[in-house]
């Protein structure tokens, strides 16, 4: 496994790569690996030739009074948990080579896909997001990229801004990954204390539960949205930012559910945010 930093020697890897007919797959992260990441990095194994893992903490995807100097970095401890499984290359730039002195340009995407849930309470997020994956694509250059469907909406962005633009390759999103206990695995759940872990399980507990109501034939949102509200405010020092039942391709809000929706969480846990859905189809 190699480490490259420098944005022109990666790029250069790929293309040698490309020439020789390889397979490139691509795992994006931000580090502080967790095995989420690692089910990432796992599939990419299985599907291509070359597997390419980024870690880069994008600083243009936090908002000002969130977490980015304290967000967790621990670079050895990221290399060690993936030597065992194969990643071929590890991309690590610097922040100043990403955006140097000067840069002014950023993608965009113009809609209510980026406004709402998540959108609605991290503003600038999207943004940074859509703009580093862009820049990571055109630097990496890989054929599949992969992502987690924890962070649903993103995929939904992703794969918007990928068509709109035409970049050649597929969005592969996998499922998420969770404790045995339920919680959806993140980087931030470090934060969190231990009283805040104990009860942090309620968040998957209220997704299953409204499963549960679906599968029964209930399909009114609105009745889905207050039985998750109740079950969420069992918990403590928890404050609830949205619930939303959506459909899975634009993520419009539904009254009614029908075909492929997703159920979607965001709270915050004392300091600590955390978001987490579930795909159902009705």
């Amino acid at each position: 496994m190699k480490v490259i930093s420098k944005i022109a020697e990666m790029t250069s890897f790929s293309k040698k790569q490309i020439a020789k007919g390889k397979v490139i797959g691509f795992v994006p992260t931000m580090g502080y690996l967790h095995e989420g990441h690692l089910s990432l990095v796992k599939q990419a194994k299985k599907e291509c030739d070359i597997v390419i893992v980024s870690i880069f903490v994008n600083p243009t995807q936090f908002g000002p009074k969130e977490d980015l100097v304290a967000y967790p970095r621990d670079l050895e401890r990221d290399l060690t948990l993936l030597e065992p499984i194969k990643a071929d290359i590890v991309f690590h730039p610097e922040a100043l080579d990403m955006y140097p002195s000067g840069f002014k340009t950023y993608v965009n995407i113009e809609d209510e896909l980026t406004r709402r849930l998540c959108g609605a309470f991290r503003p600038v997020h999207f943004k940074g997001v859509t703009t580093i994956v862009a820049k990571l694509f055109n630097i990496v250059l890989p054929n599949n990229a992969y992502f987690g469907q924890k962070d649903a909406q993103q995929c939904a962005v992703i794969k918007k801004m990928v068509k709109d633009l035409n970049f050649p390759l597929k969005i592969i999103a996998l499922p998420t990954v969770r404790e045995k206990d339920g919680l959806a695995m993140s980087s931030r759940n470090i934060y969190l204390n231990p009283e805040e872990r104990r009860s942090a399980p309620a968040i998957y507990a209220s997704l299953l539960l409204a499963k549960k109501m679906i599968d029964k034939g209930e399909l009114r949102a609105k009745k889905i949205i207050i039985a998750v509200k109740k079950e969420l405010n069992t918990m403590k020092n928890a404050k609830i930012q949205y619930i939303s039942v959506v459909n899975s391709e634009n993520l419009e809000d539904l009254k009614t559910i029908s075909g492929e929706v997703i159920i979607a969480v965001a709270l915050k846990l004392g300091k600590t945010r955390l978001i987490d859905n579930i795909i159902i189809s009705a």
